[in-house]
């Protein structure tokens, strides 16, 4: 799925959002892994001071967790890259 039209699909609602397709939008948006702590997966960005912390929950990203970063996202004016 085209990752802008993946965008508006979690404004629209962040439920029920598979990890793998989050994650490469978090990456898409300058994010890179940082560590992995259990089903935690930490990612940092350069510009960000706070941290940005998926679960991975039976292959779906926590609702709270989606809003977490799409308020970084929001706060930090970040674009998105390809």
């Amino acid at each position: 799925m085209n990752k802008r039209k993946f965008l508006q699909k979690i404004i629209a609602s962040p439920r029920n959002i598979r990890f793998s397709e989050f994650e490469s939008l978090v990456k898409a948006f300058g994010f890179r892994l940082s560590r992995m702590s259990g089903s935690h997966h930490i990612y940092t960005h350069p510009e960000v001071r706070e941290l940005v912390n998926l679960q991975n929950v039976d292959g779906e990203v926590k609702p709270y967790q989606i809003r977490q970063f799409l308020e970084l996202v929001e706060l930090y004016d970040l674009e998105l890259g390809d």
